[in-house]
């Protein structure tokens, strides 16, 4: 009984470390939502969410801030690092704008200004990680930039795929369908 115990133990603790890693990561894991929402419910539902990315750009903001506070050892550094932050993701809001002004946006349809906006976040996100010494800020910002072909890529062979999922599942039908077969021996 005694030697089963550590394999409980740690199989609790490894269960409490995971629910530990994701409650400190959560605001990460946030952006990353956020921002793959953003795109899945524009691409879906083919309207524009203009309000939804300008409000997303500030939360990238306050996320930014608030991983960048404790590599901030002085009150000048920490207003330094407010102040930069500030004017970087009022920069990337102005350029969020600039995406959404009309002349702009009846050139480009709803897909196409979803992943320039995602384009935009991810650089934002990335260079303001490294200016908040928040490496896992520029991590999500390096994710949403991968993301963004990836994006490219599903939405454009989305059929390709399909035929791909329906040619395999009638060949592993007819694979499970055979072996089901009764024998006539």
């Amino acid at each position: 009984m005694t030697e089963r115990a550590p394999e409980i133990l740690s199989h609790e603790t490894q269960h409490h470390g995971v629910l530990s890693f994701l409650l400190r990561q959560w605001p990460y894991f946030a952006m990353l939502g956020l921002a793959l929402f953003g795109v899945a419910y524009t691409s879906m539902t083919r309207q524009g969410m203009t309000t939804y990315w300008i409000v997303l750009a500030p939360i990238y903001g306050l996320i930014s801030i608030v991983a960048g506070w404790p590599e901030a050892e002085n009150a000048e550094e920490k207003w330094r690092l407010v102040r930069t932050q500030i004017l970087h993701w009022g920069a990337v809001l102005a350029a969020m704008c600039l995406i959404f002004i009309g002349d702009v946006k009846q050139m480009m349809n709803s897909d196409s200004s979803a992943l320039t906006v995602l384009t935009v976040l991810a650089l934002g996100s990335f260079t303001a990680g490294i200016h908040a010494e928040a490496w896992r800020v520029s991590l999500v910002g390096l994710l949403l930039g991968l993301a963004v072909p990836a994006i490219a890529w599903l939405e454009e062979s989305t059929l390709l795929i399909l035929l791909i999922v329906a040619v395999i599942a009638v060949f592993a039908a007819f694979v499970l369908l055979r072996d089901r077969r009764p024998s006539l021996t």
